[in-house]
Formats: structure tokens, C-alpha cells, sequence
């Protein structure tokens, strides 16, 4: 599905970024973790095109993604969230989803149609997407009127409006309690038995081991191991350059690392 291959990206001269190769296979969730500065969030912004790499490539489903801007790497197949909630605030939570909308191939209904609701596949498709989300009360709510969690499940729903092959979650359960981070996790599993392939960039480490099918860890811009859940929390390695001790154990001793 997803393959990284060399991947560089150099802040002069600093190397956020060294020589990353991964394969993620289609329809598992894989999670990218490590300590703060260890170059996860660069790599979310080379797979989605926000900066360019300095060397190496990012392919999707064979597709070599070189040199495509983050619109194009959407209609390629690629939708994320942000850590910092970034939804349009003043529009309500059904038009956040509508603007998100990526139709298929073939099945592109127009501007006016698709806004005013007319169309009865666009709202089916959405109201889908609300349920998924847990908002269908809120459809017609602003969304800066949103709770905290309601705004982070919104912010989903949104990346998956896009119809994704791929979607790039990026610290979501950043500021949420232990209840929404299950809540969460329930969704995340929803996602992958729906046939997404799930890319997890995650500090909290109960909902990392709780979903992923493989992990690679990171620091300062390189992959230190690559494994299941179990092999990654066995790793003296990564707990090392996690915690400064082979000795602590990750899940429980990271929740905020």
C-alpha cells in the first residue's frame, strides 16, 4: 500500500528525517512512534506532501508520489487529521464533511448539487460518515460549538469523507481522557475492518499497543525497530531511547512521552 524508501528530509543541515524505509501493507494500522524531535511528524508531512523530501520516495499502491502537492496526494488516496484540531468553525459539522468530500471516479455530481444537498447519494454518503462519528445530532451544530472530543471525532470523519485509501492519524488522542481514547480506539478498528489502511503517529501508548498489527520506532530521524506490538515493548532499544532505561515498561510508563 504504502512504501517509503530512503526517505530524507534535511532543516539545514539538521536530518529530521535519515533514511527511512518502511512498507505498510493495505488494510493493516501500522504505528510510527518516539520521543519528541524523533521525526514523525516530518514523515507525515513528506508521505502527504507538505514538504519535499531531500532524498528518497514515497509510493501508494505503486504510484511514486514524487513531486505531487498534498491536493493531488488526496485524490491519489491519502487524507490525515492534524494534532492541532483544524476544522472550518463557523461552517457546521455536515458542511465540514461536505467540503472533505472526494468523489470517485465516475461519479462526480457538481458544486451547486452537491452543497445545497440535493443530492441523495452525497447525503447518504455523509450521514454515514455522522454515524461513524457518533454526531448525527450535530449535523446541523457549528462546529466551533463542539466539545472537545466531538471536535477530534469530527476531525476524523472528516479525513475519512475524503474516501481514502490511506489516512494518516497524527496524534488524535492528543488532550483526551482515558474514556475517549477507547472510544477512539473502537473507531480506529471500525476503520480497518472497513478495508482503510491506517497509519498511527501516537504518543499514548495504551492505544498504540491496543490497535496496531506492526509498530516502527524512531529516533532522531532513524528506524531503531520494526515489529508487533509485543517485540516493540521487549525491545531494550526503544525503551532506551523512550524512557533512558531498558528497564520501564512502555505502556505504562509513556502515556505523555
Amino acid at each position: 500500500m504504502l512504501e517509503l524508501d530512503d526517505l530524507c528530509k534535511y532543516f539545514d543541515g539538521i536530518r529530521a528525517v535519515d533514511g527511512l524505509s518502511l512498507k505498510i501493507e493495505r488494510g493493516e494500522v501500522f504505528g510510527l512512534i518516539g520521543p519528541n524531535g524523533s521525526g514523525k511528524s516530518t514523515t507525515v508531512n513528506l508521505i502527504c506532501g507538505v514538504f519535499p523530501a531531500t532524498r528518497g520516495t514515497v509510493t501508494l499502491a505503486g504510484r511514486n508520489l514524487g513531486g505531487l502537492p498534498p491536493h493531488r496526494r488526496l485524490n491519489a488516496g491519502i487524507s490525515r487529521t492534524f494534532q492541532n484540531i483544524r476544522l472550518f468553525g463557523e461552517l457546521t459539522v455536515w458542511q465540514n464533511l461536505w467540503i472533505a468530500r472526494r468523489d470517485a471516479p465516475g461519479e462526480e455530481t457538481g458544486f451547486m448539487k452537491n452543497w445545497f444537498g440535493s443530492s441523495a447519494r452525497i447525503r447518504e454518503a455523509i450521514d454515514e460518515t455522522l454515524e461513524f462519528a457518533g454526531l448525527a445530532g450535530r449535523a446541523n451544530d457549528l462546529a466551533q460549538n463542539l466539545a472537545f472530543g466531538e471536535q477530534r471525532r469530527l476531525e476524523l470523519a472528516r479525513a475519512v469523507s475524503a474516501r481514502p485509501q490511506l489516512i494518516l492519524l497524527d496524534e488524535p488522542a492528543a488532550g483526551m481522557n482515558r474514556e475517549e481514547v477507547e472510544d477512539l480506539k473502537q473507531r480506529i478498528l471500525t476503520l480497518k475492518n472497513s478495508g482503510i489502511t491506517v497509519l498511527l503517529v501516537e504518543h499514548v501508548m495504551e492505544l498504540v499497543m491496543g490497535v496496531t498489527d506492526r509498530i516502527a520506532v524512531l529516533n532522531f530521524g532513524k528506524r531503531i525497530a520494526l515489529g508487533t506490538p509485543g517485540e516493540i515493548q521487549g525491545n531494550d532499544a526503544v525503551r532506551e531511547a523512550y524512557l533512558g532505561s531498558p528497564d520501564v515498561d512502555i505502556a505504562e510508563g509513556s502515556h505523555h512521552a
